[in-house]
C-alpha cells in the first residue's frame, strides 16, 4: 500500500512538472526549474523501481550525471542570455 502512494506522489510530481513547464512561457528561470523538478521526480520513480526489482544502482548515478550536465548547460544559457539582453524573459529576444 506504501509503494502505491509513492508511486502515485512520483507521478503527481511528474504532472505538476509538466504544467508549470507548458504553462510558464515567461521565464527561462522558471522554465529551467520545471525542468530540474520533472528531472527529480523521474530520478525517484528509477529509484524505487531499481530498488523493487533489487537491481544495482549505476543507473542512477549515470542518470544524475546526465541531469547535472542538463542543469549546468541550462544553467550557462541562461547566464549568457542574461548578460548579452539584460533579462531572462523571453520576449526580450528575437530567434532571426
Amino acid at each position: 500500500m506504501m509503494i502505491m502512494k509513492l508511486w502515485f506522489i512520483m507521478l503527481i510530481m511528474f504532472m505538476i512538472g509538466n504544467m508549470i513547464f507548458v504553462s510558464s512561457y515567461k521565464h527561462l528561470l522558471i522554465t529551467l526549474l520545471s525542468l530540474e523538478f520533472i528531472v527529480l521526480s523521474i530520478f525517484f520513480f528509477f529509484l524505487m523501481y531499481l530498488n523493487f526489482i533489487e537491481f544495482n544502482m549505476y543507473l542512477i548515478m549515470i542518470f544524475l550525471l546526465f541531469s547535472v550536465c542538463e542543469g549546468a548547460l541550462g544553467l550557462s544559457i541562461l547566464i549568457s542570455m542574461i548578460r548579452t539582453h539584460g533579462n531572462d524573459y523571453f520576449q526580450s529576444f528575437s530567434i532571426l
